[in-house]
C-alpha cells in the first residue's frame, strides 16, 4: 500500500522552548518564509506564511507496529485511521467492545496494554486525564514495564503540562521517545483525520512519527520541548470555552429578541465574529441537542489545568476564570455528559429563559 502524501498544513519545526520570559519570536519559521504581499492598492496587511512541509521519504508505514491505548470518543476513530493508512494497529480499551470494533475495522484487539505494546514501533495513549495516563505508563501491566526500547511513545491526551515534562523524563530513562500531542477537533477531525496536533519533545522524534501524525491528523506543529504540546493544549480550551460561552450568550440574546436563529447565526458566522465553534456548536445550540462530542467534565478537567498553570505563571485569566466557573456550575448541575455546547444550558438558566 502506497502512503498517502501528508497534508501541507503539517509543520516540521517549532520553538525550542516556551517561558514567560521569553522575548523571541516564538514561531521561528515566521523569519524563514516570505509573508504574501497584498494585492496592488491593497490595505490589508499581509497574510501570514503558511506552515512549512516537510514530506516523509520513503513509506515507513508497512513496517510500524502501533499500540493504541484508550479507545474512547476519540480513541477509536483515530485508530480505524491508522488502520486505513496501513499501520498494524493493537487496541487496548478497559471497555473491550471497543477493542472488537477496532479489530472489526481491521485492527486487533489486546487483552492487556502488556499484550498490546509488547514489539511495537509506536505506543499511543488517549485516555481522559493526568492519573490516567500515569498509571498506564508506570503500571505493573503499564508500558514502562512491557514496551520494547526505542519506541516512541505519543500521547495523544490532554494533561498538565508540569506531568506530561516529568513522564516524558521517566519515559526516556526507559529507553522510549516521548511526544506529549494533545489535539484539537473533536469527535468531527477524529472521524475524518484532520485534528490540529500541537507537539511537545525532540525534533527528531517528531520528524520519525511523521507518517503517524499524517494518518491523524491535518495541522501537526511541533511547539517546543516536551510538556509543551499540553501548554498549547491549555491555552486552546480556553479559547475554545470563552468561545462557546460566548455564542451561549448570543444565542439567547437572539432568541429574546425573536429573532430568525439560523439566518442570525448563518450571517454572523460570515464576519468576523465566525469561527469553528459557531460552525459547528451554533446549531446544536438552537436545536437544544448537546449528544457528546466532547463531554463537559472533560472540560471541566482542562480548565481546571488552565487556570492552575496560569496561577502558576503569575498570569490573569479573568474571562477564563469566569468562564471555568460556568462550565463548573453545568458539571455540578449532573450535566457533564453533555457536550461542552452544553455550557449553553447554564447561560440560559441565568437568564430565567430555559424551558425546564
Amino acid at each position: 500500500m502506497e502512503h498517502p502524501a501528508p497534508d501541507p498544513c503539517r509543520c516540521a519545526t517549532g520553538p525550542t522552548a516556551l517561558s514567560p520570559s521569553d522575548t523571541t519570536d516564538p514561531w521561528p519559521w515566521n523569519t524563514s518564509r516570505t509573508a504574501r504581499p497584498p494585492s496592488t492598492g491593497s490595505t490589508a496587511p499581509p497574510r501570514p506564511p503558511e506552515p512549512h512541509h516537510r514530506r516523509p521519504e520513503g513509506n515507513p508505514t508497512m513496517s510500524k507496529t502501533i499500540a493504541f491505548i484508550g479507545l474512547g470518543i476519540m480513541g477509536l476513530p483515530m485508530a480505524k485511521n491508522l488502520v486505513a493508512a496501513g499501520f498494524d494497529v493493537r487496541g487496548f480499551n478497559r471497555t473491550p467492545a471497543k477493542a472488537d470494533a477496532l479489530a472489526e475495522a481491521g485492527g486487533s484487539a489486546a487483552a492487556t496494554i502488556a499484550e498490546a505494546v509488547a514489539g511495537a514501533d509506536v505506543i499511543i495513549t488517549m485516555v481522559p486525564d493526568s492519573p490516567d495516563v500515569e498509571a498506564v505508563l508506570t503500571g505493573d501491566d503499564g508500558i514502562l514495564a512491557h514496551a520494547s526500547a526505542g519506541a516512541t511513545w505519543i500521547d495523544f491526551s490532554t494533561i498538565r503540562p508540569d506531568v506530561a515534562t516529568e513522564l516524558a523524563a521517566k519515559a526516556k530513562e526507559a529507553g522510549l521517545k516521548p511526544l506529549d500531542a494533545p489535539v484539537s477537533g473533536g469527535e468531527p477531525g477524529a472521524i475524518d483525520g484532520v485534528l490540529s496536533i500541537m507537539v511537545g519533545g525532540d525534533q527528531a522524534d517528531f520528524d520519525a512519527a511523521a507518517d503517524v501524525f499524517d494518518a491523524v491528523g491535518k495541522t501537526i506543529v511541533l511547539v517546543g520541548p516536551s510538556g509543551a504540546g499540553q501548554t498549547v493544549k491549555a491555552a486552546n480550551q480556553l479559547m475554545v470555552a470563552g468561545n462557546i460561552g460566548l455564542l451561549a450568550e448570543a444565542v439567547v440574546f437572539l432568541e429574546a429578541y425573536g429573532v430568525e436563529t439560523n439566518a442570525a447565526l448563518q450571517v454572523l458566522g460570515g464576519g468576523l465574529a465566525g469561527s469553528k465553534v459557531l460552525d459547528q456548536k451554533g446549531q446544536k445550540m438552537l436545536d437544544r441537542s448537546f449528544d457528546p462530542g466532547f463531554r463537559l467534565e472533560l472540560h471541566h478537567k482542562d480548565m481546571g489545568i488552565v487556570t492552575a498553570a496560569a496561577r502558576e505563571a503569575g498570569v490573569a485569566i479573568p474571562l477564563g476564570a469566569t468562564v471555568a466557573q460556568l462550565v463548573a456550575a453545568t458539571v455540578q448541575q449532573g450535566n457533564g455528559g453533555l457536550d461542552h455546547s452544553g455550557l449553553f444550558t447554564v447561560i440560559e438558566a441565568l437568564s430565567g429563559k430555559n424551558e425546564n
